[in-house]
């Protein structure tokens, strides 16, 4: 059978339609392009309205496209508006995403690494969220926050490293939520206690030429960076990624507030300067939210100037979309979308002046590069680079970055 997986939204969403693919392939089924395809799975978003518009829209577009085809809709949208979709067609059929895995008879992630995901593979840990944003329905669709087994990560991750994987990359809703009290009843595992196990676990799974597997943290909120994990960090020598992931929002205390994040914008400037004094070598991305309802010109700049402050290596800016069904989409201060997009624009600019000089600083130092298909690297501090040399796809190479990249 040929199919088609379309993913949209999060990094947990690409994990799990990853996990999709591999077990259609592993019953020896067969990926293809959209029009070709006889099963077409819709992995969907639902973080903004515009996700959930794009959601509905990639739906009706594959029933036109594959007009043969089984069409299947999972995830975060569906699981909000499943009659929306059922009502399209009378192909579309919405599956609750842990059925479609009982249904596809889910397999150990290696096949991923067997069928061409072999240097970076994402592993889910964690799932849901118990926090509740004003601006975000995510806690509502994906439930409270529930961890996988370290047992079952560990058994994953060995494989992955067995089967040659050098990358592996811990993927959850709210990833710093993850408590495992079934390991060892004297002492629940945090996440930093589960690096601590993944990195121990894995230490000697790999040539003598080699290193061992990296592991990267894909994003961690400002409230669960405990002196544990900031510990491991600093420790790892890398295996951990020198990289974070660290959402900010919004760099307006009074923005913050009304999102109903746990911080203000000085708790999130000082761990940021304990991070970095910690953790020199350290990268830190971030989510900023423009044209949040009631936004003024002075909390904007407040904005732009912590993130000048914090030095972000990248920045996903987010002009802010109404959620129906959260708090902020009822209120009647919402911004002009010419504001909204000129503001996101305005800090677009200053991102790119942040990644630059923040790659810029890194050239005269060296770092672990990941080999990627056709001679781009991914380094520690999650740079994609090209590289002047040739390497075997697949290996961490340690290289001067001065001397390496192809600019």
């Amino acid at each position: 059978m040929k199919f088609c997986i379309i993913n949209l939204g999060c990094k947990v969403n690409k994990v799990e339609s990853d996990s999709f693919a591999a077990a259609l392939l592993a019953q020896g089924h067969q990926a293809s392009e959209l029009a070709e395809a006889e099963l077409v799975i819709i992995n969907t978003c639902t973080v903004t309205g515009e996700a959930e518009k794009k959601t509905r829209k990639t739906t009706r577009q594959a029933l036109t496209r594959a007009p043969q085809a089984r069409v299947i809709v999972t995830g975060c949208a569906a699981a909000l508006h499943a009659e929306t979709f059922s009502s399209m067609d009378k192909r579309v059929e919405v599956v609750e995403k842990s059925r479609l895995f009982e249904l596809l008879q889910q397999q150990n992630n290696v096949w991923l690494a067997n069928k061409g995901f072999r240097t970076r593979v994402g592993v889910k840990v964690q799932d849901g969220c118990n926090n509740a944003c004003t601006y975000c329905i995510v806690h509502v669709a994906r439930g409270r926050a529930t961890s996988i087994s370290a047992n079952h990560i560990v058994r994953e991750c060995k494989a992955l490293a067995e089967a040659g994987v050098k990358e592996i990359v811990l993927t959850g809703i709210n990833l710093g939520s993850y408590y495992d009290d079934t390991f060892d009843t004297t002492s629940p595992l945090t996440l930093a206690g589960l690096l601590h196990l993944l990195l121990d676990e894995t230490k000697d799974i790999h040539n003598d030429d080699e290193p061992p597997v990296r592991f990267r943290v894909s994003s961690i909120e400002p409230k669960d960076v405990d002196e544990a994990f900031i510990d491991l960090l600093a420790s790892s020598q890398g295996r951990i990624c020198r990289h974070l992931h660290l959402p900010l929002q919004s760099g307006s205390s009074k923005v913050l507030k009304e999102m109903a994040r746990p911080y203000d914008a000085a708790y999130f400037a000082a761990l940021v300067e304990k991070l970095y004094a910690r953790v020199p070598q350290l990268s830190l991305s971030t989510d900023i939210i423009v044209g949040f309802p009631g936004e003024t010109d002075q909390e904007f700049e407040e904005t732009c100037e912590l993130a000048r402050v914090c030095r972000f290596s990248k920045i996903h800016v987010f002009p802010y979309s109404k959620r129906e069904g959260t708090p902020a989409a009822q209120r009647l201060d919402q911004i002009d979308p010419e504001v909204k997009a000129v503001r996101a624009a305005q800090l677009r600019d200053i991102a790119q002046q942040l990644r630059q000089e923040d790659f810029k600083r890194r050239l005269n130092g060296s770092e672990w590069v990941l080999i990627e298909e056709g001679g781009i690297g991914m380094t520690e501090s999650y740079h994609e680079v090209a590289l002047k040399r040739e390497y075997v796809s697949g290996k961490l190479v340690y290289v001067s970055l001065a001397d390496e990249i192809d600019e």
